[in-house]
């Protein structure tokens, strides 16, 4: 489909992803990962270059959907999927065929690309720092996201994915599609962005 705003270009593009990527990196919040940073991740036991590779995906990713006009936020990395990606609502199955399954993100991917909305769909998450034994995420690691957030929103129409989600942005609530939510998830989505 062709929707206004899906594809176009600018010259700020890289401006406003390396942006995002500065606040990224610098985010610290003792409790938890920033996983896009190399002393912090080698510090929670990851191989060095693993925060590299992580940067170096997600850079790919915003590049590819910078210009989609809408945004899910979802909760936090995952698990079994960006906490080991680094791309929102991904795993590494789903990147190169092998390795854990995140069920949410298998969900995700299929309901927007149903509804038709795969290239104009940006997928991110409220925090974007890992929650250790896949917690929710607290106060203060949302606050010190809160920042990367807001440039990764605007100028999109925002739909949370989850209460933390909905609170962090103050979006119109879709149900997360964890603990038996895919159906009610695929509904809400589909009265949200329209679609088959």
């Amino acid at each position: 489909r062709n929707r206004p705003g899906g594809r176009q270009r600018t010259g700020a593009l890289p401006d406003a992803i390396g942006e995002v990527m500065a606040l990224l990196c610098a985010i610290r919040v003792p409790g938890s990962l920033n996983l896009y940073d190399e002393v912090d991740s080698v510090a929670w036991g990851d191989p060095r270059g693993a925060a590299t590779d992580r940067r170096t995906a997600l850079t790919e990713y915003l590049v590819s959907r910078w210009a989609a006009p809408v945004v899910l936020v979802g909760e936090a990395p995952g698990r079994n999927g960006a906490r080991w990606t680094g791309v929102p609502f991904t795993s590494s199955h789903q990147l190169t065929g092998s390795g854990a399954r995140e069920p949410t993100a298998t969900v995700v991917h299929r309901v927007v690309a149903e509804l038709g909305w795969a290239s104009d769909v940006l997928l991110w998450n409220a925090s974007m720092l890992f929650p250790p034994g896949n917690r929710d995420p607290r106060r203060a690691e949302l606050d010190a996201c809160a920042p990367v957030l807001d440039r990764v929103c605007r100028g999109r129409r925002v739909l949370a994915v989850g209460r933390h989600a909905q609170r962090a942005t103050g979006a119109p609530y879709v149900r997360h599609p964890s603990h038996g939510g895919a159906a009610r998830f695929a509904e809400d989505l589909r009265g949200a962005l329209g679609g088959p």
